[in-house]
């Protein structure tokens, strides 16, 4: 009995580990078969993409779900929180929820939304809440990477340079499409030269400090190659090159059919000697340097460029610049100005020839023996117009006088040029135009008053000068005749009812607050502001003649822009001859004036050097620092210079 009593006991004593161990092998099979099921499961999706093709299930599936984008997983702050709360469950559970991804990650388009309604009708409110969250954030997709890369172009093309700037703070993906040179050299072509009439900013063109650099390396690259291979004789003509600027003093009139035009024919830089420079430009090797220069501003990216002229432009419009002073002895009459040279002239004959950079004098022309009250150089050459009746040429890199022109019965007044006339006007309401191809001189009379302005439009072979009359007279230089005349007391309340002093012709394909005007109205036409001549009437009649006017008007500049001493600065329709704006200001004569296709500089009596907008005629800035009157101001695209009769030439550099 008692032996039976212990068995009995140890019967019951073993029940309760029975059940544990077959609990256990429970589970064990369990999990065992969810395994199973889950690599069945896996291996049958295997075989279905392989049994039906990766073109069927693109067909299937939408775009974000298709098997190539299916392995790509969610970011990792929701991998890490999916995780965790896997882990926090019963390895059951857990094992039955990867299963149903895999299920639902396996499931094609339709399949997928079937399982979503179903599961979503079983859900409550506080669940559908959570769901209708989680979906939000998820359905704000990376819409630039998943476009096709042609289409991301098109949607960041519409995007300004500060939005550019902000996408590409994105990521990594973002920022190689919003730096892309095919976005921004859209931005480019938009911007640069002329005037977006989207966001209303223009960048300048900076044409001469991209033909500075590219001669500059060519000159280093030429100097390592003269140095490398002949260095003595490199460096003694460059020597002699820099000793050679001798000054001609003498003061001849030179009659325009002579030889003294002749010279001008001849490229004037090298007139005395050739430099060291020259003879190495004709080497081989030279091509290739331009080559390498060239290459390597094709390569430079586009959104560099535009950053370079934003800045510029920038800060001309917040009127941050540094200011450069260079001190005369006597009265400035004129003034130009490029990147590397600052000339000017005095009322005591000298012509003052200055290095931008240092301030420097370089040189110091003397040949009129009056005031020089214009000039005009390039990058061979300069003319100077003087009192004292004459214009002289000179190859202002070694200071020599080239020739001297003459025949006006009075004092110059106004020079301009271009490759083949010079033309001059003087106080004896007269110009003058000497051509050096046909090697003539003829003269324009129509002015009542003297010519304080000469402007040629080459595109047109035009020119527009203005005078004391309060007329600009636009000419034509192939027949010698008037074309157009504007201003006048007779001519409306619009006209300029003081000396015009200045007068720009200008191309200008937008203004503000203009009206579409009729840019095809025939010139004989009665509009204010437009004087009918009698020459021109008669050449009207002839309706071959007002064929050929018509072809011609096609290349005219589009408006005119004056500057008088009646305190106003006028802005003219050329076409039309209307006055279409006028800018208010100054309270005293305006003397002079400069313009781009941004902005007018203008200088007056006042001691005030004022900048305008082009398109909208707003005044920017006003500069003071003359402590008597502004006589002329030069314009380029990184800043502008104003001389006054102080003897002071003061240039603004917004290129910091």
């Amino acid at each position: 009995m008692v032996h039976k009593q212990d068995g009995n006991e140890n019967a019951e004593n073993d029940t309760p580990t029975m059940n544990v161990t077959e609990k256990a092998l429970s589970s064990y099979q369990n999990k065992s078969r969810l395994a199973q099921t889950a690599e069945s499961s896996a291996e049958m999706v295997s075989a279905y993409i392989n049994r039906r093709g990766k073109k069927m299930l693109q067909k299937n599936f939408c775009y974000r779900h298709r098997p190539e984008n299916a392995n790509h997983l969610p970011d990792e702050h929701t991998m890490d929180e999916l995780k965790k709360d896997l882990e926090s469950l019963p390895e059951e559970d857990s094992l039955a929820i990867s299963h149903m991804w895999s299920l639902f990650r396996a499931a094609n388009s339709a399949q997928r939304r079937i399982i979503m309604k179903g599961m979503l009708s079983q859900c409550c409110s506080p669940q559908l809440s959570d769901v209708a969250s989680t979906t939000k954030e998820l359905l704000r997709i990376d819409f630039v990477s998943s476009l096709p890369i042609e289409l991301a172009f098109k949607v960041l093309g519409y995007l300004d340079a500060t939005s550019l700037c902000n996408a590409a703070m994105v990521c990594k993906r973002w920022k190689r499409l919003a730096d892309d040179d095919v976005v921004w050299y859209h931005l480019c072509e938009q911007h640069i030269d002329k005037k977006c009439t989207t966001c209303g900013w223009g960048l300048p063109l900076l044409e001469r400090r991209r033909l500075k650099r590219s001669k500059q390396a060519v000159i280093d690259r030429l100097e390592s190659l003269s140095n490398s291979d002949s260095n003595a004789p490199f460096n003694q003509v460059q020597q002699g090159s820099t000793t050679s600027g001798t000054t001609n003093n003498a003061l001849t009139t030179v009659n325009p059919s002579t030889s003294g035009i002749d010279s001008l024919n001849a490229p004037v830089a090298g007139t005395t000697r050739k430099s060291g420079l020259e003879v190495a430009a004709k080497r081989p090797c030279c091509p290739p340097a331009l080559a390498e220069d060239s290459e390597e501003r094709s390569t430079r990216p586009w959104k560099e460029i535009y950053l370079e002229r934003y800045k510029i432009e920038n800060n001309w419009r917040l009127g941050k610049c540094v200011v450069k002073d260079f001190q005369h002895n006597s009265p400035i009459l004129c003034l130009q100005f490029d990147e590397q040279y600052m000339i000017t002239g005095t009322c005591d004959g000298y012509v003052n020839i200055w290095d931008v950079e240092s301030r420097k004098l370089i040189h110091q022309l003397y040949g009129h023996i009056r005031g020089v009250s214009a000039l005009k150089f390039d990058s061979c050459k300069l003319v100077t117009g003087s009192w004292d009746q004459s214009v002289r040429v000179w190859n202002y890199r070694t200071g020599e006088c080239l020739c001297t022109f003459g025949g006006h019965e009075s004092k110059i007044l106004c020079i301009d040029f271009d490759s083949n006339l010079i033309a001059a006007g003087s106080a004896d309401a007269t110009v003058k135009i000497w051509d050096f191809v046909t090697k003539s001189c003829f003269t324009l009379r129509g002015h009542k008053g003297p010519v304080h302005s000469v402007r040629i439009h080459k595109a047109s072979n035009t020119l527009f000068t203005s005078s004391e009359d309060c007329t600009v007279l636009m000419w034509s230089l192939d027949e010698k005749k008037i074309i157009r005349a504007f201003g006048g007391p007779e001519n409306g309340p619009l006209a300029h009812v003081g000396h015009i002093q200045y007068a720009l012709p200008m191309t200008l394909e937008h203004l503000e607050g203009e009206n579409d005007l009729d840019h095809h109205i025939l010139a004989h036409a009665n509009v204010d502001g437009l004087t009918t001549l009698g020459e021109l009437s008669e050449m009207h009649r002839d309706a071959s003649a007002t064929s050929v006017d018509e072809e011609h008007r096609a290349t005219w500049p589009t408006h005119l822009l004056t500057a008088s001493l009646d305190n106003t600065i006028k802005l003219w329709d050329i076409c039309t001859g209307k006055c279409v704006r006028t800018l208010f200001g100054h309270i005293d004569g305006v003397w002079c004036i400069a313009a781009n296709h941004f902005r007018i500089v203008s200088g007056a009596q006042d001691k005030m050097v004022k900048v305008w907008d082009v398109q909208s005629g707003k005044c920017w800035h006003t500069y003071s620092g003359h402590v008597k009157a502004v006589s002329c101001v030069g314009i380029t695209d990184v800043g502008f210079a104003s001389g006054g009769d102080d003897g002071l030439v003061k240039l603004y550099s917004f290129d910091n």
